[in-house]
C-alpha cells in the first residue's frame, strides 16, 4: 500500500465526499427540500462520515483512528436508513433512492475493510506499507 500522508487520499473519504455532494444536491429540490428536518439530519449524517475519517486520521493514534472510522461507518448506516424514509415517503423516485443508497452502501464496505486492514495490521498507523491485502 502507498503512504497515505493525508486523509484526503483515504478512497473511503473520496466516497464518503460524493455521497455528501450527492445529498446535499438531492435535497436542494422538491418535496425533500421542504422537510427540514429529514433534510438537515440526512446532511448532517453525510457530512459526519466524511469528518470522522478526517478527524480520526488526523488524530495521530491507530486506535483513536479506528473508532474514528467506526463512527463514520455508524454514520453511513445512519445514511442508509434515512433513504429509506425518503424513498418511503416519496421523496426520493426508484433511481435516486439507488444511487445513493449503493454510495452509502459502497462507503461503509471501504471503511469496514480499512478497519480491517487497521486492525491486523496495529504497527501500520504511519500506513507505510509496500504491500498488504488492503483494498479498496
Amino acid at each position: 500500500m502507498p503512504t497515505i500522508t493525508r486523509f484526503e487520499e483515504i478512497e473511503a473519504w473520496q466516497t464518503a465526499r460524493e455521497l455528501t455532494k450527492m445529498i446535499y444536491s438531492i435535497t436542494e429540490e422538491g418535496r425533500i427540500s421542504k422537510d427540514f428536518g429529514l433534510k438537515d439530519q440526512l446532511r448532517r449524517a453525510a457530512v459526519s462520515v466524511m469528518s470522522n475519517i478526517a478527524e480520526g486520521f488526523e488524530s495521530n493514534t491507530q486506535a483513536l483512528f479506528i473508532r474514528y472510522l467506526g463512527i463514520a461507518k455508524a454514520s453511513a448506516g445512519e445514511v442508509r436508513s434515512q433513504l429509506y424514509v425518503a424513498h418511503d415517503v416519496g421523496f426520493l423516485t426508484e433511481q435516486q433512492f439507488s444511487s445513493l443508497f449503493q454510495t452509502a452502501e459502497k462507503t461503509s464496505r471501504q471503511l469496514s475493510r480499512f478497519i480491517s486492514y487497521l486492525e491486523a495490521h496495529p504497527q501500520s498507523r504511519s500506513l507505510k506499507e509496500e504491500s498488504s491485502e488492503y483494498e479498496i
